[in-house]
């Protein structure tokens, strides 16, 4: 496969060179939370052809970005997986969808609404540190039939596909609702009172949960 390169010796340059060509950040953005497999990867891609998607996977992997690999019995599918390198822009991800916020309100009817898988990084976008020293949580998130993994430990946040074998608070929602909470657009005693979402164990760690991994409110 021929890679175009802006042939400059700058390391955005050659950052953009790997990375910057349509698609492949969304790639990277659906394997943040662990491997999936090609047909996952088409659900959190829509508008991507199958050729597209085997291209820039097959590129990815050839610049050790991301590797293939065989389930066990009895699943025996081929899932995609970040390696150290790929797994290394996840800060810029985080970075660029902070930046991106800010433009989100200018969607149009057009903008499709994506699944939990392509949201992973959203509660780790906004997630405040300083709020979380000393804390040791679990979050389950049920959210339109799929299930994450939030794990708060010490100011640091981890978020995984699955559901964890013990939790603190799990939420059942669906994404429309899940988003308006961490964009603050749905208020969350609100959302509680209309049976938008639904809150098992503790309640209080909820409000929590919004509160270190949504957007800030004003003052």
């Amino acid at each position: 496969m021929s890679i175009r390169s802006y042939n400059q010796l700058c390391g955005l340059a050659f950052a953009l060179d790997v990375v910057g060509e349509r698609w492949t950040l969304l790639i990277l953005r659906e394997l943040v939370a662990g491997p999936l497999r090609f047909t996952d990867l088409l659900v959190g891609l829509p508008g991507i052809s199958t050729n597209l998607l085997t291209e820039r996977l097959k590129g990815l992997e050839q610049r050790g970005l991301l590797a293939r690999r065989t389930l066990p019995p009895p699943a025996a599918s081929t899932v995609y997986e970040l390696t150290a390198l790929g797994a290394g822009l996840k800060t810029a991800l985080l970075e660029l969808g902070h930046w991106g916020s800010q433009f989100v309100a200018e969607a149009d009817a057009e903008c499709q609404l994506l699944h939990l898988g392509s949201y992973a990084l959203t509660p780790q976008t906004f997630f405040r540190p300083d709020l979380a020293q000393g804390l040791d949580k679990t979050y389950a998130l049920h959210i339109g039939g799929e299930n994450q993994t939030v794990r708060i430990v010490d100011g640091a946040i981890d978020v995984r596909q699955g559901e964890p074998t013990t939790w603190d608070m799990a939420i059942y929602a669906d994404v429309a609702t899940y988003l308006g909470l961490l964009t603050r657009e749905l208020d969350p005693q609100r959302a509680l009172a209309d049976g938008l979402a639904r809150v098992e164990g503790d309640k209080a760690e909820f409000f929590r949960f919004v509160d270190l991994c949504g957007m800030p409110t004003d003052g």
